[in-house]
């Protein structure tokens, strides 16, 4: 709807400027929403590779004593 201008849409309301901005905020939040929970996942990984790389050191370390 944001894309084409109101005159082309027959039938848009007469408030077709609140749809599209409802529209546009609905996209927005719906891609932050998305980044977040990808970031979010990536962190994890990481978390959990950084713990077993740190398991593993300490389990070398006491096995070479």
């Amino acid at each position: 709807m944001a894309l084409i201008p109101s005159s082309f849409q027959p039938g848009l309301p007469a408030n077709g400027s609140l749809w599209r901005t409802v529209a546009l905020i609905l996209l927005l939040s719906g891609l932050v929403s998305g980044l977040i929970g990808v970031m979010s996942h990536l962190f994890e990984q990481v978390d959990r590779r950084s713990e077993e790389a740190r398991r593993l050191a300490r389990k070398n370390r006491r096995g070479e004593r």
